[in-house]
């Protein structure tokens, strides 16, 4: 299983790219976390924004693809985002068991 960590100019960016990754079958579930803050450097300068925080669950067989489908709809000329392995003997197993159903085949 896979969380991929991502940040977005806004709720609305987030949440269509959380719609189409989950209509794709890319993804069981997004959280959107809104008023995040971030500070880093960016050409050279010192950049501080507001942006929300979404995570995305999927399998790791689709982990790959949701990242590229991600990158494709992300604004940003260069997008955080960070795939997270888990640990499914750390994990809830019926929940384990129900992304993994949820990403198991595209759409009908």
């Amino acid at each position: 299983m896979g969380l991929i960590y991502t940040t977005w100019p806004d709720a609305d960016s987030a949440a269509a790219a959380a719609e189409t990754l989950l209509d794709e079958g890319l993804i069981a579930c997004a959280n959107i976390l809104s008023g995040s803050t971030s500070i880093y450097r960016w050409k050279g300068a010192v950049a501080r924004e507001t942006e929300i925080v979404a995570l995305f669950k999927t399998a790791a067989a689709r982990a790959a693809e949701a990242r590229d489908r991600l990158a494709a709809l992300h604004p940003y000329e260069e997008p955080c985002i960070l795939s997270l392995a888990v640990d499914s003997h750390a994990s809830a197993a019926g929940f384990l068991d129900w992304l993994r159903t949820e990403t198991a085949n595209d759409p009908a």
